[in-house]
C-alpha cells in the first residue's frame, strides 16, 4: 500500500517516541507475562477478517475514549498490531500521552504475524 507523505510523516515523528517489537520480541514478552496484552487496533470489518487468536479488539478511532476503561492500569503491556505497523505506531504514541508506561507496535503488523503462521480466527 502507498501511504500519503504527511501520514508517513506523522508516523515517522511518532516512531521517535515508540518502542517497536519484532515477532520474536513479541513471542517472548507474551510467552513472559501472561498479562501482556496484545491489542488489534485495525477497524471492525479488518477485526472481523481475521485476527490473532489471542488478540483484543479496540479500533483506532475509538482507543482514546475507551483505552483507560479497558485497561485501568497504565503499567498494563500492552503490545498494538494494526495492518502493517504504522497505525499502531499512532496509537502507541496516544497511549503514552494518555499515561500508559508500557506499550510497543508490533514492526510489520497484522501481515507479519500471518506470514508466521500465527494462530488465527474470524469474527468476534
Amino acid at each position: 500500500m502507498n501511504h500519503s507523505p504527511g501520514f508517513l510523516k506523522l508516523v515517522n515523528e511518532a516512531r521517535r517516541q515508540v518502542r517497536e517489537l519484532t515477532l520474536e520480541e513479541v513471542r517472548a514478552r507474551l510467552a513472559a507475562n501472561p498479562c501482556a496484552v496484545l491489542l488489534d487496533v485495525r477497524e471492525d470489518t479488518e477485526w472481523q477478517a481475521g485476527h490473532a487468536e489471542q488478540a483484543q479488539h479496540l479500533g483506532k478511532g475509538i482507543l482514546e475514549r475507551d483505552l483507560e476503561a479497558r485497561f485501568p492500569n497504565l503499567d498494563t503491556e500492552i503490545i498494538m498490531y494494526c495492518g502493517g505497523g504504522f497505525r499502531s505506531v499512532l496509537t502507541c504514541e496516544v497511549a503514552q500521552r494518555m499515561g500508559y508506561r508500557n506499550v510497543n507496535s508490533l514492526i510489520g503488523g497484522h501481515k507479519v504475524l500471518v506470514a508466521a503462521n500465527w494462530p488465527m480466527k474470524k469474527g468476534n
